[in-house]
């Protein structure tokens, strides 16, 4: 490649603050976009070369080759555009489509065979956010204002590469927030409207979504320092009640983790929670409701449900064993938003609930919005419509 711009180039960051910011009595301001829920992706064009780099700056365009061929006949024929590939996936009714991040990860595979095949059924789809770079002209030194105008002029409105909506209209990104999550999206970016583009910089802003839940902890793993002479909890283990339509009755789910703890706190869980650990070969063991977590039937999730200790292509052969506790305590816990039946991401310990019974501990309590229709922020992408 002969670019102004030579990869690797890290993105630019973002902080997080609690809300969307107004815009100042004076100066440039703030430019508001949606927070998009996919893999960020710096994208190089020249000529028929096309890559895509992810936000460490490492190759990934094996595993999206529909989303090069979009490039190709999309993006100006020497360029570098930051964005986000997103993958979205049809709803049971109009106006339901949403973003399918499970989905996405699927596609960083080994087998070339798998991607091209799944490159075909789901494809993916780029959001454009930024131009870098346009011809022989390096363009980061600019304003974000003369950046998106130039972006603008670049005429990307899909079917498969976008450019990103966007407003300098506070109270217009304040209903994008509450809005936009029911089609998946993560919260809303402010950028600074004069800001050059700093790349590995957190120079912008984001405002993500945040709630919380009562749920039930059944069991914990060891953190990676942990001894015998002095163990520490890593991470505990969340589940949540759901019906179970085939057997009746209820079972509890696998949500997801919490894992974040200071080092102090991490010995003191251990000694806190040691007299609910379950016996292994006891009938408490036999009972546990994640005591098939070894089944392959239900370990990888192919009947609908993942068990903790599953292998996938993310763990990378790691000892994803754990110890089962007794369900018997339940957390409150912050979280942003659901994957499937899954939190999105790492839930933030609360504080312990003594007064709520395990049982209680529902999906019912998870309301998030209703479903935006997707096909007006992304128009004619694959997957916005009902198949």
């Amino acid at each position: 490649m002969t670019l102004p711009l030579e990869p690797p180039v890290l993105p630019m960051l973002a902080r997080s603050v609690a809300a969307v910011p107004d815009q100042p009595a004076d100066g440039p301001g703030w430019v508001y976009e949606p927070k998009w829920d996919g893999f960020r992706a710096l994208v190089f064009r020249d000529g028929d070369d096309v890559r895509i780099d992810s936000r460490n700056g490492r190759p990934m365009q094996r595993y999206f080759p529909e989303v090069v061929e979009a490039a190709r006949a999309a993006l100006p024929p020497r360029c570098v555009v930051d964005g986000e590939i997103v993958l979205a996936r049809p709803g049971d009714g109009a106006g339901s489509a949403h973003l399918d991040f499970d989905a996405l990860g699927q596609r960083i595979h080994p087998a070339e065979s798998r991607v091209t095949m799944l490159a075909e059924q789901t494809p993916a789809s780029l959001v454009v956010f930024d131009l870098l770079a346009l011809d022989d002209d390096d363009l980061t030194a600019r304003p974000l204002t003369e950046r998106l105008a130039l972006l603008d002029g670049l005429g990307l409105a899909g079917p498969q590469v976008h450019a990103t909506p966007r407003t300098t209209d506070p109270r217009v990104a304040r209903e994008w927030f509450d809005s936009f999550e029911g089609a998946g999206l993560d919260g809303v970016v402010a950028k600074p409207a004069d800001g050059p583009y700093q790349p590995d910089k957190r120079a912008m802003l984001k405002i993500k979504h945040a709630r919380t839940a009562d749920v039930v902890l059944a069991g914990y793993r060891p953190h990676k320092t942990s001894t015998p002479e002095k163990p520490l909890i890593g991470s505990l283990l969340l589940g949540l009640y759901r019906d179970d339509e085939a057997g009746g009755g209820s079972r509890l789910q696998f949500v997801g983790v919490a894992a974040s703890f200071p080092v102090a706190r991490r010995a003191e869980l251990y000694q806190e929670l040691a007299p609910l650990v379950v016996e292994p070969g006891t009938s408490a063991a036999a009972e546990h409701p994640w005591a098939d977590w070894q089944d392959p039937a239900v370990a990888d999730g192919s009947a609908g449900e993942r068990r903790p200790g599953a292998q996938s292509r993310w763990s990378a052969g790691k000892d994803l064993s754990f110890t089962p506790l007794r369900v018997e305590r339940v957390l409150e816990v912050g979280y942003d938003h659901m994957e499937g039946a899954r939190f999105r991401h790492t839930a933030q310990f609360k504080r312990w609930r003594p007064d709520r019974d395990p049982a209680s501990c529902t999906y019912e309590q998870l309301v998030e919005p209703v479903g935006y229709d997707l096909a007006s922020l992304l128009p004619g992408a694959p997957g916005t419509t009902e198949r």
